[in-house]
């Protein structure tokens, strides 16, 4: 495969992996596809080339690296949605690494770069009155009132959302 084939490796990339061999989700689609435009607009202008012109060997680990600074810097992206273009980055990059593997190593030096760390912030739109009154809630003479009465405060230990539990039927 020749270095000039960017724009196939990204057609391909969408069209075999993540929609035929992945079936990945229309959000994951849409994720990164905004990915890419947003990394080739990058890259097209700090290369000074149009996208079409632009190849695999344009988009080396400083060009990423300064891709995810820019997005987190010039655009106010959190640690996460960086992270989250990242995976996408990444992912297309396994794809060329199995494709051509004469590229591995320039894939791996992008594949090697880590996650940006970042704190995860905790639950805090309820005051201790707001819980007490969810606790106090449920009429425990039913089966359902008692099975919320048994679940709320599990919920509320984990920090867990509603989906996360399985919904419990009285049998």
């Amino acid at each position: 495969m020749k270095a000039t084939t960017f724009p196939a490796l990204i057609q391909r990339f969408f069209t075999d992996r993540l929609c035929t061999q992945m079936e990945a989700s229309r959000h994951t689609v849409a994720g990164y596809r905004d990915t890419f435009r947003l990394l080739i607009r990058y890259a097209s202008a700090r290369c000074g080339k149009p996208p079409t012109k632009l190849t695999i060997e344009d988009l080396d680990a400083d060009l990423v690296a300064d891709f995810l600074t820019y997005i987190e810097t010039a655009r106010g992206n959190t640690a996460r949605t960086r992270n989250t273009r990242l995976a996408a980055i990444r992912s297309f990059f396994r794809y060329v690494a199995l494709t051509d593997p004469s590229w591995l190593l320039h894939c791996q030096r992008i594949l090697s770069m880590p996650n940006k760390r970042y704190v995860k912030r905790s639950v805090t739109f309820l005051d201790a009155e707001e819980i007490a009154a969810l606790l106090a809630a449920p009429d425990r003479t039913t089966w359902v009132g008692r099975r919320d009465h048994v679940l709320e405060p599990i919920l509320k230990e984990v920090e867990s959302k509603e989906s996360v539990v399985i919904p419990l039927r009285e049998e």
